[in-house]
């Protein structure tokens, strides 16, 4: 059975090309447009790994990886940040929002896809 990814971006060219990538190393992908949507999306496939953009709308992907990783149930989902602004600050949020790991976007798909095997293998 394949592993479940949920991709939560709100860029159409980005989604596109993250679920090509995924799906063509086996992985069953769930893509969703802001962060409600993707909050809701996570607590009812329980995915195997999250990819989370920093900036998106209705709710930003910090508060997202926060609720998840300050919940039993969903605390061991592991999370891909995908951030607009390597700056200090930004760093510091995804520390503190519990996401596992960030890159910058535009990422590297090598790169996204080695924090991926690691995270999700």
């Amino acid at each position: 059975m394949a592993k479940k990814i949920l991709v939560v971006d709100n860029a159409l060219d980005t989604q596109t090309a993250i679920k090509q990538l995924l799906e063509e190393s086996g992985y069953e992908v769930h893509i969703t447009t802001d962060g409600m949507e993707g909050l809701k999306a996570a607590r009812q496939i329980c995915p195997n790994l999250i990819i989370l953009n920093d900036m998106l709308p209705k709710m930003n992907g910090y508060k997202i990886a926060r609720f998840l990783k300050f919940d039993d149930l969903y605390k061991h989902i592991p999370i891909i940040m995908l951030i607009t602004l390597a700056s200090e600050s930004s760093l510091k949020s995804v520390l503190e929002s519990g996401a596992n790991t960030c890159l910058t976007n535009p990422y590297d798909p090598t790169i996204l896809m080695e924090k991926v095997k690691e995270l999700c293998p």
